[in-house]
């Protein structure tokens, strides 16, 4: 046991000192003028907005003179695309959106939050519904307030809101520049710079410098930080609930080995890797990690404690900390059930199906059962001595001491009083208990 928790400590700690560090790329010292890249790609979450807050903070430490925001999504979560919106906002260095391919959803939102925006020739922006994890509509509240998000960002910059409020709402109809009426509203190149969506057509970054008379500044392209992408993948909502499945899982099958083995092991590792991509995205801080150790000590203590409310509380602490780190307690309930739900499904094919058909869980699974077909009884059964007489060594009041068959036993009356020296029959045996009447 002490073994596999040693490998797995020294693993654990190489992957940390894996993921630490790796930033961007150099910049020219001596350059006049100074234009950062920023490349905003797949998925928006709150991983990526951390990631767009760092290059932000370390290109104002550069003195860079212009910032480049290069989009190509199909949108994300809100709350990581709210946040990355209110960090362009804050951003003391003018903001150019360059949607290069497509800013859908999410994406059209946060360009609408730089202070100009260019397309290549065939993007698109738009199509900005707000919809929950299963695929629907979302409720009236978020509704209202997403709409209210997206009239505020077109306005922020002198933009027409009605396009913007058309992008995520059917009933707002824009026939002239609808696909379908009763369809939300998507914008290409040549349709943005009509209604003042965008600033102009750039078919590369070189025009796009061209056109924004910075072809002799120096170019900083921002990279993510292996710990950065490890922590976008892993803050995905679509891998958070696999790997909590997988922790569950692990510690499931754990129950059923001796010892602490591989299960186990990646039981815990699944766990901690979502602790620490959620802590270097930002999400989690030490506070939820702390409370996810507590919980793993309490749950341990609890083996050696009697009472069971030390466990009951461990349990709570784990996931409380699960919580905390998540951030969205919809999304992290949604992953719970569905990791319960693979553990519990685990623990049935396990004991079901693998344990009968599989010779390894023979090693891991106990069969043997203290039944009575296995030759494993509670007490002997005196049937035997129905209706055979004795005498009472004691007075049985109703409980006393006969002899029976020449053999001393423990008896009981049926109720009434019996004298010592008194002639008794067995009328009746149940288990261990022999019934006698007087004659």
């Amino acid at each position: 046991m002490k073994k596999h928790i040693y490998l797995f400590m020294i693993l654990f700690g190489v992957v940390l000192a894996c993921f630490n560090g790796f930033s961007s790329n150099t910049i020219k010292a001596d350059a006049d003028e100074k234009v950062f890249v920023i490349r905003l790609e797949e998925t928006v979450e709150k991983g990526l907005s951390q990631y767009i807050k760092r290059t932000i903070s370390e290109a104002n430490e550069k003195d860079v003179n212009h910032i480049i925001l290069e989009i190509d999504t199909l949108g994300g979560a809100v709350d990581g695309a709210l946040e990355i919106a209110d960090t362009l906002r804050a951003s003391e260095i003018p903001v150019t959106a360059y949607i290069n391919r497509r800013a859908i959803s999410a994406g059209a939102y946060i360009a609408l939050n730089a202070n100009q925006i260019y397309m290549a020739p065939g993007s698109q922006m738009g199509s900005a519904a707000i919809i929950t994890g299963d695929g629907n509509a979302a409720d009236d509240k978020s509704q209202s307030l997403w709409l209210s998000e997206l009239r505020e960002s077109a306005e922020y910059n002198g933009r027409d809101p009605k396009y913007a409020l058309a992008m995520a709402d059917k009933e707002v109809d824009i026939p002239e520049y609808a696909a379908e009426k009763g369809k939300l509203l998507t914008l290409n190149a040549n349709q943005a710079i009509e209604v003042g969506y965008s600033e102009g057509t750039a078919s590369d970054l070189k025009d796009l410098l061209k056109q924004l008379d910075l072809s002799n500044a120096s170019i900083l392209k921002a990279e993510e930080s292996i710990a950065e992408k490890f922590a976008r993948f892993i803050t995905n909502p679509v891998v958070v609930p696999i790997l909590l499945s997988i922790g569950s899982i692990g510690l499931v099958v754990e129950l059923y080995s001796p010892g602490f083995g591989i299960p186990g092991t990646m039981g815990l590792t699944s766990l901690l890797l979502f602790f620490y991509g959620h802590y270097v995205a930002g999400l989690a801080g030490m506070e939820a990690i702390i409370l996810f150790i507590l919980g793993i000590v309490l749950i341990v203590a609890e083996f050696f404690l009697p009472g069971g409310i030390i466990g009951i509380i461990g349990f709570a602490s784990i996931i409380g900390s699960l919580y905390i780190a998540a951030g969205n307690f919809i999304s992290m309930t949604i992953s719970l059930i569905i990791a319960f739900a693979m553990a519990i499904l685990a623990s049935i094919l396990i004991v079901k199906v693998f344990g009968k058909r599989m010779k390894i869980f023979n090693k891991l699974i106990l069969r043997d059962s203290t039944n009575t077909k296995s030759g494993y009884v509670s007490n002997h059964s005196r049937t035997d001595l129905i209706g055979k007489e004795g005498i009472t060594l004691t007075a049985l009041r109703p409980a006393g001491t006969a002899v029976i068959s020449d053999e001393r036993l423990d008896v009981v009356s049926e109720g009434s009083f019996i004298l010592k020296d008194k002639t008794i029959k067995v009328v009746k045996v149940e288990g261990s208990r022999i019934v006698v009447r007087e004659i």
